[in-house]
């Protein structure tokens, strides 16, 4: 990145960070073509900037803002277009609104900005043997639609694509003191070289990426709704359920049945790819680090990790890592369903 390209990078970010209640405000009521009320409170996001507001006649709306330079206008596109497909089959998840210009992706100054109708909901961090079930077929709808066709941009989650990527972001960013810099890229390459064919001849379709406890709400007399598509990758249909399970997968054997059994009467499942549970788990710590790296190299002070960088995170992430891949290693080629 040359001198201008960087200077233009920061004078984004500033705008991104000094967004006003009025701008905001302005922005939404030309795009949708109506009048809002005063208030625009901020919620709570790590990465962009997301608002709520309301119309005069009393409509709650979600702005969100997304934070220049972390995706392409294809791969937020990409995001919209598999809501849209979703909510045309008539899946529980939240939408963007259609702009007046028929567009559902603005831009102010560099900066992307869509706006969604608010829908409040219950999040579960524990769920019942029903709610298993109800959850199995909301991902099997899901999948279905993701199978239709890949998307445009977006990236894909297997070790040899993604979490080598970020390995080398990591490596070469700066991140760690220099006697973490060889046990780093030691582990870090022993784990791909464990993991990577565990991927060979694994189904790759639309998901939504990030599918844990939070990015699901329940609306009492509707149902689960399936939220934020941020993350929405090319990946293994396995990576949107398991950080949903209660431990690890001999722990869940209960959960993962029930889960399936709704699962499956919309989408097939290949049950072997339930191997790929503990590779993916390492692959969320690589992941992880990665985001926290990004977020930090992009102003200089966001840190998500309060100790980001530190030695002793450095130690905390190399003996998570050194356990994860020790565990793989331990656990028996699985036979039949499991």
């Amino acid at each position: 990145m040359n001198k201008k390209e960087v200077i233009a990078e920061k004078s984004n970010l500033c705008v991104f960070q000094n967004l006003t209640p009025d701008t905001v405000i302005n922005l939404v009521e030309k795009a949708i073509g109506e009048l809002c009320t005063n208030i625009c409170r901020p919620l709570n996001s790590y990465i962009n900037r997301v608002f709520e507001l309301e119309t005069e006649e009393g409509k709650g709306l979600v702005a969100k803002f997304y934070r220049p330079e972390r995706w392409s206008k294809k791969a937020l596109l990409d995001e919209q277009e598999f809501l849209l497909e979703l909510a045309e089959a008539e899946i529980p998840v939240i939408p963007p609104i259609q702009f007046t210009d028929k567009s559902t992706l603005g831009i102010h100054e560099n900066m992307y900005f869509a706006v969604f109708p608010k829908k409040g909901g219950r999040f579960y961090d524990e769920y019942t043997e029903e709610q298993w079930l109800e959850l199995g077929r909301l991902i099997g709808r899901t999948h279905a639609v993701g199978a239709k066709h890949l998307p445009k941009d977006r990236v894909t989650m297997t070790p040899d694509k993604l979490t080598t990527d970020q390995i080398n972001y990591l490596l070469n960013g700066n991140f760690m003191d220099k006697e973490f810099l060889s046990p780093f890229k030691e582990l870090s390459h022993a784990l791909l070289d464990e993991i990577t064919p565990f991927f060979k001849d694994t189904r790759l379709i639309r998901i939504q990426g990030d599918c844990h406890f939070s990015n699901l709400i329940y609306r009492p007399g509707e149902s689960f709704y399936l939220i934020d598509f941020d993350d929405m990758a090319i990946g293994p249909p396995v990576q949107d359920f398991w950080m949903l399970l209660p431990g690890y997968k001999e722990d869940s054997h209960l959960e993962i049945d029930i889960f399936l059994e709704g699962y499956e009467t919309f989408m097939d499942f290949d049950w072997r790819s339930l191997r790929l549970i503990e590779p993916l788990r390492a692959m969320r710590y690589i992941h992880y680090t990665a985001w926290c790296a990004h977020q930090f190299a992009e102003d200089g002070l966001s840190r998500v990790a309060e100790d980001f960088g530190s030695r002793e995170y450095w130690q905390r992430e190399i003996k998570d890592l050194t356990e994860q891949l020790e565990r793989i290693q331990s656990t028996p080629v699985p036979t039949g369903n499991y």
